[in-house]
């Protein structure tokens, strides 16, 4: 039974694996976990003049390269003049050349967010007037493509590795030590760190591609990998792969010394010392993700980070010990099943992982999320919200595995091993013996022929001592003696019918193991769990792979904010206002338009437009005005524009000393005795 069992296990796992897979791939990919809330100048903005640097910020500190901020012509060259820099707090600038001719300009800016995840994209700007461009803005993402896919498969990898590593050597230790000395328990637990171990070493060599130019050449670039070494990322897999060489020890030891020790104080003393530093070793490798993603930036990150790293040890006690009891339930040998007291540990070890799983994911999402309008308005948490579905659904299945172990436990403690046994010997003997009658005879014939000799020739005379050779007891047969070919044959098919029955002895107490209803009903649980958490797992890891909820929404609120302060803002970026008048005299009619740039506290550049109905500027005696920022009682603040142009009027200074909602007042006057004042309010600042 178990013969057909164990395909059915792996073909299952392989079907999980690739829905996981599917799930992975169908991801996209990774967002970016900082935003841009701000540029300078703005998303499609039209300026008078070219400005000297161009400067994004950002939600939070990025990490920049070389060319993370790169400034593009229309014809597509680069006019950037220098390597991009922090200006203040989370803005970074690069400088341009001096003199930039009319046209549509793009920036394009591909940097690393604090929690190591790679933020790309682009936008335009144009000088003078907009133009053709030869620049393509889509597809500036470097973690799309066959680089990116296989990163997150990577980072899927080595969650998976760790998890089985760690739960199932927990599992060994915790709750079934006699699994140290099963085949089919080592080999999962071994898989778990050559698992690890492969995916670290894939991420490091794939990290220089995966946050620069996203290509499968640029892979095994020895001096991306030096640049990779020197980040926060970069020293933290590198530490992962020294832990692995201290984990690949503590195995060793597991699977090794530990198993062949007899002595109950050694081994118990061995126990703690291995459970101890198991412990350190596992801590140490979860801590390599809590300080180089999410938990190390943002919010409480010295609280965030070992809370990050007990979710991740739970996790595994609690996955991987499942997985490794799948493994014993399904796989270990009939001379050595997993008893009811050992399911019964897991059980407990569970349920306190399940515990601290709540309690570090309740602090997690609060964290991540902020509102509790993140959970539906953001793909985080709409991740999030599968993810905790996911986990009920889990923790419902491990209930029913829960009361299998508690029948399983029930019914081991009203049998009795000494009597069971041997009437399951009996039978197995009796069966044997209906079904091998023949063999048995040919047993027999040996058992005789080697008693009493050969039954011809001079067989008699060695009984009776006196034929060839009688001077000696047939037993005492000279040493050197080869047996003969029918004694041979004999020996060969008695050892022959000896190992058949040993196999039937086996497939006998396999098929008693595997008729047991309780058993059989946690197999199929516990299988059942084993691929809830395969989804889970690939569902963790994309979200480990997306823009937190509370940085999302926090974006969004810069970027309303944004557009709110640029209300009525037009085309160039700065504060646009559009005022018709009429003073009821002589051409009278017209439309005021007022330009404050770049419309923030402080000094500001404004230029005012008279225009006739039809569009075109003529000259009035006088144009004035006022800002007034009446929720505060400042003003009104006058500003006498000088006449440059026909229709045209600047002023430069004009100061605006706090943010608000401002009114500005215009005074057109189109003759001596016609004059009109309009408002308008708007945010400022």
């Amino acid at each position: 039974m178990t013969q057909t069992i164990a395909p059915r296990v792996r073909t299952l796992v392989l079907l999980l694996l690739a829905a996981a897979c599917a799930l992975l791939a169908g991801a996209g990919p990774a967002s970016a976990h900082a935003a841009v809330t701000g540029s300078d100048p703005g998303q499609g903005a039209v300026v008078d003049k070219a400005p000297a640097r161009i400067s994004l910020t950002f939600s939070e500190q990025v990490a920049l390269s070389d060319d993370s901020l790169r400034v593009l012509d229309p014809e597509g060259k680069r006019v950037d003049t220098a390597k991009p820099a922090n200006v203040s707090g989370t803005t970074y600038a690069v400088p341009l050349h001096s003199g930039l001719p009319d046209g549509t300009y793009t920036v394009a800016y591909q940097v690393v967010s604090a929690d190591s995840h790679p933020v790309a994209g682009a936008y335009t700007f144009s000088i003078g007037a907009p133009s053709k461009t030869s620049v393509s803005v889509s597809g500036q993402s470097t973690d799309d493509g066959v680089v990116g896919w296989l990163y997150g498969f990577g980072r899927y990898v080595s969650y998976a590795g760790f998890i089985v590593m760690a739960g199932g050597a927990a599992f060994v230790l915790a709750c079934w030590q006699r699994g140290s000395g099963v085949r089919p328990v080592q080999r999962y637990v071994v898989s778990g760190w050559v698992a690890l171990t492969a995916a670290t070493l894939a991420l490091l060599l794939l990290r220089g591609s995966f946050t620069g130019s996203g290509k499968v050449a640029d892979v095994f670039d020895l001096s991306l990998l030096g640049q990779v070494l020197q980040t926060k990322t970069g020293a933290a897999l590198v530490s992962r792969l020294l832990l692995l060489a201290a984990a690949a020890l503590f195995i060793a030891v597991l699977f090794g010394a530990y198993d062949k020790r007899e002595d109950a104080e050694e081994k118990r003393d061995l126990t703690f010392g291995l459970a101890i530093g198991g412990v350190v070793v596992a801590a140490g490798l979860a801590a390599s993700w809590a300080m180089s993603e999410h938990a190390s930036v943002g919010l409480q990150a010295g609280i965030a980070m070992p809370v990050d790293v007990l979710h991740l040890l739970a996790v595994a006690a609690w996955l991987g010990g499942l997985g490794a009891l799948l493994v014993a339930l399904y796989l270990a040998p009939a001379g050595t099943p997993v008893d009811a007291p050992a399911v019964r540990r897991f059980s407990q070890v569970a349920f306190g992982s399940v515990l601290a799983l709540i309690a570090t994911g309740t602090y997690q999402s609060w964290r991540q999320l902020g509102s509790w309008s993140a959970f539906t308005d953001t793909r985080y948490g709409q991740l999030l919200l599968a993810k905790i579905a996911l986990v009920v659904v889990l923790v419902g299945v491990a209930w029913i595995s829960r009361r299998w172990t508690g029948r399983l436990a029930e019914a081991a403690s009203v049998e009795v091993p000494e009597v069971r046994e041997p009437e399951v010997r009996k039978k197995e003997r009796v069966g044997a013996r209906a079904d091998g009658a023949d063999g048995a005879g040919d047993v027999e014939a040996a058992a005789a022929a080697a008693g009493n000799g050969d039954a011809s020739g001079e067989g008699s005379g060695d009984a009776s001592g006196e034929g060839e050779g009688g001077d000696e007891a047939a037993p005492g047969r000279d040493t050197d003696e080869q047996p003969g070919p029918d004694e041979a044959a004999d020996t060969e098919r008695a050892a022959q019918l000896a190992r058949q029955q040993a196999a039937r002895d086996a497939a006998q107490r396999k098929r008693i193991r595997d008729a047991d209803p309780n058993r059989f009903g946690l197999r199929r649980s516990v299988l059942a769990e084993a691929g809830i958490a395969v989804v889970l797992l690939a569902v963790t890891t994309v979200l480990t792979q997306t823009e937190p909820g509370r940085t999302e929404q926090e974006a969004k609120a810069a970027a309303s904010s944004s557009a709110s302060a640029s209300a009525d803002t037009g085309a160039s970026g700065a504060l646009t206002l559009n005022m018709p008048f009429d003073t009821g005299g002589e051409d009278g009619k017209g439309i005021v338009t007022i330009d404050l740039d770049p419309a923030r506290v402080g000094d500001n550049e404004m230029h005012v437009y008279v225009e006739r109905p039809n569009g075109r500027a003529f000259d009035i005696p006088e144009v004035k005005v006022e800002f007034t920022l009446k929720a505060k009682d400042i003003g009104p603040l006058p500003v006498v524009p000088d006449h440059l142009a026909t229709g045209h009027w600047s002023a430069n200074g004009v100061q605006i000393p706090m943010a608000g909602d401002w009114q500005v007042d215009v005074t057109v006057r189109t003759s001596d005795i016609d004059e009109v004042t309009v408002s308008k309010n708007a945010q400022i600042g």
